[in-house]
């Protein structure tokens, strides 16, 4: 990623909104802004030998170089989830990061932000969640997404106010804090074996930044963490053995969560 450019531009026929959307795209991206001139958003990427960013009229999407489908925020199943736990019904990931009110959870793995919501309903106003997204161009497009999502028909979401973007790798954010400084840190490598289903998390896969856990990571995150660290990987993967992490197994679900008491 590092070595192809990004560039923005705006939707097919541009008004001022999509404008003003391009101009701030171009400064927190640093990136050059290219008109459209009807051209579609694949001849442009060819032309440019670019990522593109298009500021639509009312969001953003991110065409990584050589992707057919824009990536752009939604709340995925963050919106029923939610809806589900409000009504007292339990959700695995929850059970297993066991936040409290006024709690603070790093999520190592940002992605589309699914399960960074669901920790945020959880910590309340006096709670923080904080998530590391390694693509600045994914980061963008979730941090801006959860900014000006419409909330009218979803009022749970407005949890998404409690969580911080931040465009990092995780391993690099981590080695910045002090010790026990989150209560939890969650990790998701979410690319190791393809688990979700949602089409919206084609583009993502091909957007993201695909970082594998490492010795490294794990003992930064046990470092950080003051209460647990939680993993959630496929069921076959190697990774709960090889950390020692203690699984919670669930029989009818291709994922588990592993976890480590500090």
């Amino acid at each position: 990623m590092c070595e192809i450019k990004t560039i923005v531009t705006t939707a097919g026929r541009p008004d001022e909104e999509s404008r003003l959307l391009a101009r701030k795209a171009c400064q927190v991206l640093t990136a050059s802004f290219v008109e459209r001139k009807k051209r579609s958003v694949k001849k442009i990427a060819e032309i440019e030998r670019a990522n593109i960013v298009v500021a639509g009229k009312h969001r953003y999407e991110y065409y990584p170089l050589g992707a057919n489908e824009a990536f752009f925020f939604h709340p995925s199943s963050a919106a029923f989830r939610l809806k589900r736990v409000a009504r007292g019904e339990h959700d695995p990931f929850l059970d297993a990061v066991a936040l409290e009110e006024g709690n603070s959870m790093l999520d190592c793995t940002l992605g589309i932000g699914s399960d960074s919501m669901l920790a945020a309903f959880a910590v309340g106003n006096s709670g923080k969640v904080v998530g590391c997204e390694g693509n600045p161009n994914v980061a963008f497009i979730v941090n801006e997404g959860m900014k000006s999502y419409d909330l009218s028909q979803l009022p749970l979401l407005k949890c998404m106010d409690r969580i911080t973007v931040i465009p990092s790798l995780a391993i690099d954010y981590l080695k910045k804090q002090s010790n026990h400084s989150f209560d939890v840190v969650y990790m998701d490598p979410m690319f190791e074996q393809t688990i979700e289903k949602s089409t919206n998390f084609t583009p993502l896969r091909n957007a993201g930044l695909h970082d594998s856990l490492s010795d490294e990571w794990i003992a930064e995150a046990k470092r950080v963490a003051k209460k647990r660290v939680v993993l959630k990987a496929h069921f076959k993967s190697p990774l709960f053995d090889r950390y020692h992490f203690k699984r919670d197994i669930r029989l009818t679900s291709k994922f588990h969560y592993g976890i480590i008491e500090i």
